[in-house]
């Protein structure tokens, strides 16, 4: 055309992408990850390449085994050398508890992972019979070395050294870190991630032991994780962040995730990520501090402190000109970060208080369900509801009494106890099991049942877990959950109803003091429905 350049052809060239060459190694390497069980994905992102180019490669698996043969014997022995069903199997378990130790910030070192490797593949090749005994496996460095290498591991903490001076002088780094920004307790935050078997029962009850002799996979080792904090002062909790394996379990259809009590988020292996705290703390944390310190008469600013987890960003500060983030040697996170002296604790107790409390609540009495028709039918949405008790019930002594280690002068509960706390706690849970029919639960299952939590993920755990994934990967996406509403029509109606009712017992009371209280009570009660109706109107007559 007149008027137009044409493009030089050099220009043109370097405007197509770059294409990769794919080798031999590369495709049989696809190949054998394949036939060991690992998904398109996984392969993708170990190998550095794309979906398509992976399917395309597995669609082509004839052609490309056809060629290897074709190969000189000295390269062809050394690429179609084939690793055994077990191997596979033990890397990518041993893959997955790598992930969990990371993730909980657990200091590993060569001899542990290196045990670990041999314990699950003895326990791997056990399963699959005598045919598989004869492999040998000595987990030695130079698999550990190709292991890092097949998995493309990320760097992770090995041979912890034990805490060193740290623990002592870090109170007057954050001492100065708080007086060079004029922080008050109300404006110094922690928040941490912790784990929670939200279907768990003490051992030796019957549901527990039950279960364990029903094949297939065990609810109760079934796992979300939950970020729990608050400020310094104790008087301000957070919503807790809920992170599950699934997006949209049935036992949450037709409820509106927003108007839960807590926030939800999902992972396929039930873990937080960089993006979920990411998004938690532009959208949830800076502006649930901003609102709290307008109620207060503070200003808007506060200092949050974090442990050095693999899930928490490090630029955090620069997103927001109003919270500081500072985080805490890895040598001395557990020892002195405040989420980690008893809140957890403390709220796994209650958790499992509340559980009991629900139970017997639902079981007690005549025409009611028994205890196995209770706990078959507990889903994750009863969870979520017992969670926002347990955590509610959590005191400001508990709260603030935490960061005696790390910044003593804030504490004003001095004389408050998170021991005897939690064994009172546990006292109440043996009682409440017993009223349940529960006999056999003592003190100490209570303490083991909690202990559980912050256990290592055993091989056995680390096998049903691999399955349940699994198979939530193969199944497709849930539909998103028709949400319940309320129309204006409706809410009209019971407002109707309200007033109806409001009318006989105030036209028939003998007591004026009753009338007027009643009446008072029940107006407040549906103030906010009438709220949502009054929005509701107001959207109307927009839109009309």
């Amino acid at each position: 055309m007149p008027g137009k350049r044409p493009l030089n052809s050099t220009v043109i060239r370097s405007a197509k992408r770059e294409r990769k060459a794919i080798t031999l190694d590369i495709k049989l390497e696809v190949l054998r990850r394949f036939e060991g069980g690992e998904k398109l994905s996984q392969i993708a992102k170990a190998l550095g390449l794309a979906v398509s180019t992976v399917a395309t490669i597995r669609d082509n698996k004839e052609k490309i085994k056809a060629s290897s043969q074709i190969a000189t014997p000295l390269r062809a022995s050394r690429l179609t050398r084939h690793r055994s069903a077990v191997m596979e199997n033990m890397e990518r378990l041993l893959s997955m508890w790598l992930e969990d130790q990371r993730q909980r910030n657990v200091p590993l070192s060569v001899s542990i992972i290196q045990e670990k490797a041999k314990s699950l593949f003895d326990d791997l090749q056990h399963e699959q019979g005598e045919s598989s005994q004869t492999e040998k496996f000595s987990a030695s460095k130079g698999w550990f070395v190709r292991f890092k290498e097949r998995h493309c591991l990320p760097h992770f903490k090995m041979n912890s050294t034990p805490p060193s001076s740290n623990v002592d002088t870090y109170p007057e780094v954050l001492k100065s870190i708080i007086k060079e920004g004029e922080y008050t307790p109300q404006q110094v935050f922690n928040v941490d991630e912790t784990g929670l078997y939200w279907k768990r029962m003490p051992e030796g009850t019957f549901i527990s032991v039950e279960e364990k002799a029903e094949p297939g996979f065990k609810s109760s080792k079934d796992r979300l994780m939950l970020l729990l904090g608050g400020n310094a002062a104790g008087d301000f909790k957070l919503k807790p962040l809920l992170v599950y394996h699934s997006e949209n379990p049935s036992a949450l259809k037709g409820y509106s995730k927003p108007n839960l009590p807590v926030i939800w988020r999902s992972n396929k292996k039930a873990w937080a990520t960089k993006g979920i705290f990411h998004e938690w703390f532009t959208y949830f944390f800076c502006p649930a501090v901003e609102k709290y310190c307008a109620q207060n008469d503070l200003t808007n600013k506060a200092l949050l402190i974090l442990d050095s987890a693999p899930c928490h960003p490090v630029n955090l500060s620069d997103l927001s000109d109003n919270v500081r983030v500072e985080y805490l040697h890895d040598s001395t996170a557990d020892i002195v970060q405040p989420m980690s002296q008893g809140v957890a604790s403390t709220f796994k107790a209650h958790y499992l208080k509340r559980t009991f409390e629900h139970l017997l609540e639902t079981t007690d009495g005549e025409d009611k369900a028994t205890v196995r028709e209770f706990w078959r039918n507990y889903d994750i949405m009863d969870a979520v509801d017992n969670i926002a008790v347990a955590w509610e019930e959590l005191k400001p002594a508990t709260m603030n009494s935490v960061w005696k280690k790390i910044w003593p002068e804030c504490v004003q509960f001095q004389s408050f106890s998170q021991t005897d706390n939690i064994t009172r706690l546990q006292q109440n849970i043996v009682t409440l099991a017993k009223n349940v029919t529960f006999e056999e639960v003592v003190e100490a299952d209570v303490g083991q049942l909690l202990q559980s939590h912050e256990e290592d993920l055993s091989n056995e755990e680390l096998m049903q877990l691999e399955q349940e994934w699994a198979a939530g990967e193969e199944e497709s996406e849930d539909a998103p959950p028709a949400l319940r509403q309320l129309t204006t029509e409706a809410l009209s109606v019971a407002f109707s109803h309200f007033e109806a009712g409001l009318q006989i017992l105030t036209s028939n009371s003998p007591d004026d003091e009753w009338k007027s209280k009643v009446s008072r009570a029940i107006n407040d009660a549906v103030n906010c429905y009438r709220e949502l109706y009054n929005e509701k109107k107001r959207r109307s007559k927009q839109l009309s």
